[in-house]
């Protein structure tokens, strides 16, 4: 009998992997850490490039509040920073990146993309429509990205990299890969949802601009992060909301800084 037992095949363990290792609480501290350490030494390094080049005061000013290139710089280090924080928090933890959802990419997933934008478009629109009615807010308000001085066709470039490229990137690596599926561990999926999008909209209200808070983009982002971590769950990945939020940003890029300065491309 006790021979027969020892023969008995044993089945396999579930992979550790299936459930994600971060609680939501922590997954939220972390990415509040990471954006605020970000921010912190981007501002450092941005500042640290006159010192040591050696300028005075007035160029120093003038380069850091005119200048395509420096606020370029601002947001790679911000970005470069920021991925370099959650992969060092990941490496810790014995996160990979397929477990946030960055597989490699199919040409399918950009096409899912396409088609999400006309739901995201509706809805924002819808929401956007009601918010200004029940509170008056002030739809005209603008976004202040720092790219007010494009002056070149090498400024487009920057601006197109630093608006385009990189925010949709790094953006859905952080909200909607680490901390959706950090949520997702102790919330059902619509709360996950809901938390995500609600920090997503916050970190767009443009605190300490000196300007009045954005209602209307965070209510936009949080329209925009409903459909992204929609797409996150259906598809598995992180591409298809990649290429959402890389064509909302096209799209304003085209209407803020490419019409305006067709100028600049006609030499091409």
């Amino acid at each position: 009998m006790n021979q027969q037992a020892t023969n008995v095949p044993v089945l396999p363990a579930k992979p550790a992997d299936r459930i994600f290792p971060v609680p939501g609480w922590l997954g939220l501290l972390v990415v509040v850490i990471i954006y605020f350490i970000s921010m912190s030494l981007g501002v450092v390094l941005l500042n640290l490039y006159p010192a040591l080049m050696g300028w005075g005061p007035v160029q120093a000013d003038t380069w850091l509040s005119s200048s395509t290139s420096a606020q370029f710089a601002y947001v790679f280090a911000v970005e470069a920073i920021t991925i370099g924080l959650l992969w060092f928090f990941m490496r810790m933890v014995k996160i990979g990146w397929s477990q946030i959802g960055l597989i490699r990419p199919k040409l399918k997933y950009f096409g899912v993309a396409l088609l999400a934008y006309g739901p995201y478009f509706v809805l924002n629109a819808a929401a956007t429509l009601g918010a200004v009615a029940l509170f008056d807010l002030d739809a005209g308000q603008a976004q202040q990205t720092g790219f007010e001085a494009v002056r070149s066709t090498s400024d487009l470039a920057l601006t197109f990299v630093s608006l385009v490229i990189l925010p949709p990137l790094v953006e859905e690596i952080v909200m909607r890969g680490f901390l959706f599926s950090s949520l997702k561990r102790n919330l059902t999926v619509v709360r996950a949802t809901i938390v995500t999008s609600v920090v997503f909209a916050i970190a767009h209200l443009q605190f300490g601009s000196g300007a009045p808070l954005l209602w209307v983009a965070a209510i936009d982002t949080f329209v925009l992060s409903l459909v992204l971590c929609y797409l996150r769950q259906k598809t598995g990945n992180l591409w298809a909301g990649i290429g959402l939020h890389a064509i909302k940003n096209g799209l304003a890029f085209t209407v803020l800084f490419l019409v305006p300065n067709t100028e600049f491309l006609q030499g091409l």
